[in-house]
C-alpha cells in the first residue's frame, strides 16, 4: 500500500469518504457490540486519536498497544486480558465487506470447537485459496474446492491459550492449521461483498464501486 501507508495506518486509509476501519465500527455498533478492542502498533496513536473511545458510534473502543507487531495471533495473545474467556468476533483491518456480523453474535460454538471462519470465493490475488470446507462444515486443508480465509471469525480464546507452540510473535494461519488437523474449527461460506483491501489498485477499485 505504499506511498499512501507511509505517513497513514492502513485501518485509516479513505473508503467512501471515510476510514476503511470505520466501516467495521459501523456495521460492528448495529450489530449489537459494544465493546470493540483494537490492536495498535505502527503509526497506532494516529488511529487512538482519529476513533477515541467509539462513544461517537455507540461503543466502547479498548486499545491493545503493542510495542513491536506480534502478528496476527501474537495481537490476539497480547490482548488477552482485555478479551477475556468468552468467544469473540475477529475481524481483519484491512477488509471491506457486507457480511451481516449479527449472525457471529449469535452463534453458538459447540463443545468440540474453538473458532469458526468466514471464508469467501477465491480473489483474482489469491486463486489457490486457502482452505476447504467438508460435509459437516469443519474447516479442512485445502482441497478442491477451496476458498479464501476472509480475517473474519469466531474465535474461542483458548484457541490461542492451548495452541502449543505460541510464542510473542507468531501469525494465526499456523493455529488454524493446528486446530484442523484436530478437528477443532467449523467454517462457512459467503458470498456476499468482500475486498482485501491490500494494494493502491484494489482499494481505488473499491472506492469507484461505492461511489
Amino acid at each position: 500500500m505504499r506511498p499512501l501507508t507511509e505517513k497513514t495506518p492502513k485501518p485509516l486509509l479513505q473508503v467512501a469518504n471515510k476510514p476503511l476501519i470505520e466501516h467495521h465500527l459501523v456495521r460492528l455498533a448495529a450489530a449489537g457490540f459494544n465493546d470493540i478492542i483494537i490492536n495498535v502498533a505502527y503509526l497506532g496513536e494516529q488511529i487512538i486519536q482519529a476513533l477515541g473511545n467509539g462513544e461517537r458510534w455507540g461503543c466502547r473502543i479498548h486499545y491493545s498497544r503493542e510495542h513491536s507487531p506480534l502478528e496476527t495471533a501474537g495481537g490476539i495473545l497480547h490482548a488477552g486480558t482485555l478479551l477475556g474467556e468468552d468467544p469473540f468476533v475477529l475481524i481483519n483491518g484491512d477488509v471491506w465487506t457486507d457480511y451481516p456480523l449479527k449472525t457471529l453474535r449469535k452463534k453458538i460454538l459447540a463443545n468440540d470447537t474453538r473458532g469458526h471462519l468466514v471464508l469467501t470465493n477465491n480473489p483474482e490475488h489469491n486463486p489457490e485459496g486457502d482452505f476447504s470446507i467438508a460435509d459437516n462444515h469443519r474447516l479442512i486443508h485445502k482441497q478442491i474446492p477451496n476458498y479464501t480465509y476472509s480475517g473474519i471469525s469466531l474465535i474461542d480464546p483458548q484457541l490461542i491459550q492451548h495452541y502449543p507452540r505460541k510464542q510473542e510473535s507468531f501469525p494465526l494461519g499456523e493455529v488454524f492449521r493446528d486446530a484442523i488437523d484436530k478437528q477443532l474449527l467449523s467454517a462457512e461460506l459467503y458470498e456476499g461483498e468482500w475486498v482485501d483491501v491490500g494494494t493502491v489498485e484494489r482499494l481505488n477499485q473499491l472506492n469507484n464501486k461505492l461511489k
